[in-house]
């Protein structure tokens, strides 16, 4: 149990990347505080992870609302006294291109997937300085990297992600707390189900490994960087596609 005696929590939890974070982080001996909007789905994750022998609370959270996440980490940090791991994993799209975009569908995304990300660090800095350790983690994206046609807000929020995480890692790493990202390719989720089944076939032939992602596949690079085995890395974007993008 390498993360026993570790608090978790994780945004987005309810389903997805965000959901198998929770359940990795679980299993590795951390008590996990699962938000995310759903709450209905939050209990089933919780009492999912307590059936097995984990410690979980779920709290409802949007986001995309300040007052919102500043009551849930207070909520959290008055049930376990510590947040050690932090993982922004919240996002949504609104996909179009850029000449049709509305700013309300630009705001949205840039709110939800980066602003609040930064808010989230800002609930949980304070008790990781005091111990002198944290571990921040941010869910960006391949297309945060090298952006997407119709993605004009997506890309840019999750190229915001990197930079923060940059930031972030250099601000508070002589105190022991390393921020790092991981940059999904091509993962099985519900926000890629909507997608054609030639789209998905042809994204399968730029990915050398051949398949498309799990959400496990995700979770357990989460899981490696949350550890004392990842000690000694910070401020750095693990990729996790495939090969869909080297270098």
């Amino acid at each position: 149990m390498p993360l026993s005696g570790r608090v978790a929590l994780v945004t987005g939890a309810s389903q997805g990347i965000g959901r198998a974070c929770a359940l990795r982080l679980a299993a590795q001996g951390a008590a996990v505080v699962v938000a995310a909007r759903n709450q209905e789905k939050l209990n089933e994750l919780a009492h999912q992870i307590t059936a097995a022998g984990g410690n979980a609370s779920a709290i409802p959270l949007d986001v995309g609302d300040e007052q919102q996440i500043k009551a849930a980490f207070k909520t959290a940090l008055a049930q376990f006294g510590k947040i050690d791991i932090l993982v922004n994993n919240a996002g949504i799209t609104r996909d179009q291109l850029v000449m049709r975009m509305k700013r309300a569908d630009w705001d949205a995304v840039l709110n939800t997937n980066l602003t609040s990300a930064y808010l989230c660090i800002q609930q949980v800095i304070g008790s990781m300085l005091k111990q002198r350790w944290g571990r921040i983690i941010n869910v960006t994206s391949i297309f945060g990297q090298t952006g997407q046609a119709g993605q004009a807000n997506y890309a840019a929020s999750k190229a915001g992600l990197i930079g923060l995480t940059m930031a972030i890692a250099r601000e508070v790493g002589s105190r022991n707390i390393t921020c790092n990202a991981v940059a999904p390719g091509f993962i099985d989720t519900a926000m890629t189900l909507a997608l054609s089944d030639e789209f998905k076939q042809n994204a399968v032939k730029m990915i050398p490994l051949g398949r498309v992602g799990s959400a496990e596949d995700v979770a357990n690079s989460v899981a490696f960087l949350a550890s004392d085995e990842a000690a000694y890395i910070t401020g750095h974007v693990l990729n996790v596609n495939g090969g869909m993008l080297m270098g």
